[in-house]
């Protein structure tokens, strides 16, 4: 799979998206910084969510719109005014591309809706993700695979049957390159239920790229993840968490996005080949091991006993498992103390 001419893949670093979600708290300068933030930190792309309030539900006071689960951030918040606060507006999408072009990041969205697909293509976007809540609108994948452009699917909430389907109809709307990510759509979400693990899984099951997008605190989730094959990592990002935004506290600040860049790189680096036996790097600490070393003088034709040899540092004379049958053997030569055990020695 590539988006843009980023290859993204087995072998490949980590591709890294920095997710600004609603965190820009209504100021297009404030988006911008967090494109600079991204940008610095080294991510590869920076992400948006396109929709307007009126796309997402409606404007009423009706119990079934407002949040009423008491451990949610937003609990008592009226859906509309949620999604009014956190959208971005549409005319900031093209300053916000070209900045993110500027500092070399590719910049795409989450759309949630058929016009906003359109208006993510003629904007130029490089790929379309398709949101863990939006996973089972299979007309809306549908719309989006046939925009010819690359896409992600996060599978939070998602059933094996759903993310089939959600698989299935963006390759029968003519996705060729697709990748989905092992999501747990709680905000923030615990670690416990990050099920990294299912990441090879999903890999063979559905015969598709897999990352992951991460909801938890800090960087060890996604870490995790990588050393169990995640090649894409999303991560909400945030000038300051106390700053405020809408997802502001579960997202990263730009030092822990920076962070996370440089340890993916490393975890990814960590993987290498199944390998055993000493490494390059290893070749220095071979002499350091023990070995069977006479620690006395000991004349020639003397019977060896555990009295004249030792298995001790360095590595230059007999390897340890030889001592049954260095034992009972007999001294060719004179032996000085600190010769190494040698069968030319023994007999």
């Amino acid at each position: 799979m590539k988006i843009g001419s980023r290859s993204i893949g087995n072998g490949e670093m980590p591709y890294i998206i920095a997710e600004m979600s609603g965190n820009h708290d209504g100021s297009l300068e404030t988006a911008l910084a967090i494109v600079d933030a991204a940008a610095e930190a080294g991510a590869d792309a920076v992400k948006l969510q396109t929709f307007t309030a009126e796309s997402m539900t409606l404007d009423i006071d009706h119990p079934d719109f407002i949040i009423n689960n008491p451990e949610s951030l937003w609990f008592g918040r009226r859906l509309f005014e949620l999604y009014e606060e956190a959208h971005t507006p549409w005319e900031w999408h093209a300053p916000i591309f070209k900045r993110a072009q500027e500092r070399g990041l590719q910049c795409f969205s989450s759309p949630f809706s058929a016009e906003a697909v359109d208006f993510l293509v003629e904007l130029g976007a490089p790929c379309l993700k398709i949101a863990s809540l939006e996973n089972t609108d299979l007309p809306l994948i549908k719309y989006a695979a046939q925009s010819g452009l690359p896409m992600i699917i996060s599978t939070g909430l998602a059933t094996e049957e759903e993310i089939d389907d959600a698989v299935r109809t963006a390759r029968e709307g003519g996705c060729t390159e697709l990748a989905i990510l092992k999501c747990t759509a709680a905000y923030p979400a615990d670690p416990d239920q990050s099920n990294v693990l299912t990441i090879p899984d999903m890999r063979e099951r559905f015969q598709v790229e897999v990352g992951l997008s991460d909801h938890t605190m800090g960087i060890g989730v996604p870490l995790a993840a990588i050393s169990h094959g995640a090649v894409i990592v999303e991560k909400h990002v945030t000038i300051s968490r106390e700053a405020g935004g809408v997802d502001a506290a579960f997202s990263l600040e730009p030092h822990e996005l920076a962070s996370l860049v440089s340890e993916a790189k490393r975890a990814h680096r960590s993987l290498g080949t199944v390998s055993y036996g000493p490494q390059p790097g290893e070749q220095g600490a071979l002499t350091r091991r023990r070995s069977l070393y006479f620690v006395q003088d000991v004349p020639a034709g003397t019977e060896i006993t555990m009295d004249h040899v030792r298995t001790i540092r360095p590595a230059t004379g007999l390897a340890p498992k030889h001592i049954d049958a260095v034992l009972g053997s007999r001294t060719k030569v004179d032996v000085v103390t600190g010769t190494p055990v040698s069968w030319e020695l023994i007999g």
